[in-house]
């Protein structure tokens, strides 16, 4: 068999260059060709093993055939690359915890949304955002809390601003300083949506005051919006919601609370100098009274009766009493619980690096003032060192979302196909055409999803995609902590508690890890 080398050419040759080195290239190949023979001499010779019916048959011998002349393949590096043993890709490095297993190049795939922001290859991305896709029971909850807990050893941290389901609490307690919020139920706290929040080390006075007066107006438009079914409030309306804010912040110094807010709108709803102010106070006044002496009264209406620990590694917030009580009420509390993380997170001069992890994410996209906010806050996320990860079970949860055609559907489809990091798991058959029209995805990777095992996703970052099995169940903790099918397999799980004794010295404190700054210079973000 003939030898044959690769040969590879600079990419920026010109034509005369270019054609020079392809007439080189062949005059050596032609040099290491076999010499051509006439026709007699290369006739196929006698077998090596003369058959019983005499030479000019084989039983059981062979011909010696002479040595094929193969032409030299000629192909662009992208294209080689395809050939072993390039076969293997060199996946996103060693930075960043351990999430699985890279089945194309059987090697552990590493992933951190803050090392793939500041990679400057193009292996590099333009946002800490990441967007999780899948089936029921298709392994996305136990792949995301193993990335969590994972990077909790490199110095990051993280908020579940709400808890529908309980099943982040089981982490919060397992991990030494997590934190746990809960809302209803005995022994509630309350949380104030309105709170001020620490004072941002990084802007001006009039910045900061102007970011906190955008937050509590956007909370209080989607509150009543969402309340309304997501009808959208005219300019009357929200001339209304605006001059109540201000009054109560005023008559409170600077403390406003839904109570208060309530009470200077039904204040406006009573004078008589102004009928259409004081009948446009009405409606929001009505949604505000759910909060005060409604279904949802004593948990966000007055001051917070808890502060958010900065220092905890992990900060959940337990909404699982409250998601029973239907789906407005999960929408409105998602609504409440979310503004008052944002209000202590959103400080870049802090210095932190957090995963918010948003479960049952199209709940935060149900109005237009509520899919605004969470499109700029999606935005400003890399600017905070927040890495927003969005849990959906299928792009049809979307559909949720405003009538068809709105503008409120189509702004939440743009907000989910904006998030360049993806890890989609197996879905159903229904999704094929979502993932090619809304995600751009390939179609064999289409096909590809719908038959991934449990645990198993296709991982977009950046301009690549790679096959992971998420491998969350490497100890019996682990495997206790992340799995949530014990109700289904009750049979499985016993009643005893997770011995977290000799995890001390695993989990670092903020003292311990070193990490001075989440990015490059603050110029870079411009």
């Amino acid at each position: 068999m003939t030898r044959r080398a690769l040969t590879f050419e600079p990419g920026n040759l010109t034509r005369a260059e270019r054609r020079a080195l392809h007439r080189t290239t062949a005059d050596a190949a032609r040099a290491d060709r076999p010499v051509r023979t006439s026709r007699k001499d290369r006739a196929l010779p006698e077998p090596a093993i003369a058959g019983p019916f005499g030479p000019g048959l084989i039983t059981g011998g062979y011909w010696n055939l002479a040595n094929a002349s193969i032409p030299a393949h000629q192909a662009t590096s992208q294209h080689i690359a395809g050939i072993y043993p390039f076969v293997a890709d060199a996946g996103l490095g060693h930075r960043g915890p351990i999430v699985g297993v890279d089945l194309n190049a059987d090697a552990l795939w590493h992933f951190s949304p803050w090392e793939a922001y500041v990679d400057s290859t193009d292996r590099g991305t333009f946002s800490t955002n990441v967007l999780v896709l899948g089936a029921y029971r298709s392994g996305k909850s136990a792949t995301i809390k193993t990335l969590v807990t994972r990077s909790l050893a490199f110095g990051h941290q993280a908020v579940v601003p709400s808890d529908a389901k309980g099943e982040w609490v089981v982490v919060a307690h397992a991990i030494p300083g997590g934190k746990v919020i809960r809302l209803g139920g005995g022994l509630s706290a309350r949380l104030n949506p309105l709170d001020r929040g620490p004072r941002r080390s990084d802007a001006s006075d009039e910045q900061h005051e102007q970011m906190v007066k955008q937050r509590r107006i956007a909370t209080l438009l989607s509150l009543v919006e969402m309340a309304l079914g997501g009808v959208r409030l005219n300019a009357v309306e929200h001339a209304a919601i605006h001059q109540a804010l201000q009054q109560c912040i005023t008559a409170t110094d600077d403390h406003p609370t839904l109570r208060g807010v309530y009470e200077q709108l039904g204040a406006i709803s009573s004078r008589a100098d102004d009928d259409r102010l004081a009948e446009a106070a009405v409606q929001p006044r009505f949604v505000l009274r759910r909060f005060v002496d409604g279904d949802l009264s004593g948990l966000f209406e007055d001051e917070s009766t808890v502060k958010f620990d900065a220092d905890a590694p992990l900060v959940v917030v337990d909404t699982s009493e409250l998601f029973a009580r239907g789906e407005l009420v999960a929408q409105l509390t998602q609504v409440c619980t979310t503004s008052w993380i944002q209000a202590v997170v959103s400080d870049r001069g802090a210095h932190r690096t957090r995963y918010v992890i948003r479960e049952e994410g199209w709940r935060d996209m149900t109005s237009l003032a509520s899919l605004q906010m969470y499109q700029q806050w999606l935005k400003l996320s890399r600017h905070y060192g927040i890495s927003n990860i969005v849990l959906l079970h299928k792009m049809g949860d979307l559909d949720a979302v405003g009538d068809a055609d709105s503008l409120e559907r189509s702004l939440a489809y743009s907000i989910v196909g904006d998030i360049e990091n993806k890890f989609i798991f197996r879905v159903n058959h229904q999704e094929q055409a979502s993932l090619r029209q809304r995600l751009n995805m390939p179609a064999t990777h289409v096909d590809m999803a719908r038959q991934l095992s449990k645990g198993v996703f296709i991982g977009y970052v950046g301009q690549y995609a790679y096959l992971v099995d998420c491998f969350a169940t490497s100890t019996d903790w682990e495997r206790q902590l992340f799995d949530t099918d014990h109700a289904v397999h009750p049979g499985d799980h016993d009643d005893t508690v997770l011995n977290i004794t000799d995890l001390d010295e695993y989990w670092p404190t903020p003292d311990d890890t070193g990490v001075e700054g989440w990015l490059t210079p603050e110029s870079e973000l411009s």
